[in-house]
């Protein structure tokens, strides 16, 4: 059993697997698209979702930028630029995790998710 805000959690995740078809759908490689979804615990007080593709990868430069608000990659009308900002706000802000995308350009990209499976409140005197 994990803590969390399960309609907010599914939101980050469907964001992470709607981008991952895009990329997938924009390759040119020769190689049959592939998603593949991980869960796992990372320790004893943390659990992990890790969602990888077989894409054409993305660049450091890009990966550097993946979570500001209304940046992307795709054409005009495509995208709005704000999935992975909300899912990055849901799961750092709401869930007190983390998420990290791991890249190299031609070998795919996989995306890693991990929040606590209990969440702490403070409260504040």
């Amino acid at each position: 059993m994990v803590e969390c805000y399960p309609s907010q959690l599914n939101q980050a995740i469907m964001n992470l697997l709607s981008n991952t078809i895009d990329a997938l759908e924009e390759s040119t490689a020769n190689t049959t698209p592939q998603i593949t979804i991980r869960t796992f615990t990372s320790n004893d007080n943390w659990i992990a979702i890790a969602i990888a593709d077989n894409g054409i990868g993305i660049s450091e430069e890009i990966r550097s930028q993946l979570f500001d608000p209304f940046f992307t990659t795709k054409p005009i009308g495509k995208g709005t630029g704000l999935g992975l900002s909300i899912s990055y706000q849901i799961i750092t802000q709401k869930h007190n995790g983390k998420i990290d995308c791991y890249s190299t350009p031609g070998q795919g990209t996989e995306f890693v998710v991990q929040i606590p499976v209990r969440q702490v409140m403070y409260k504040i005197a």
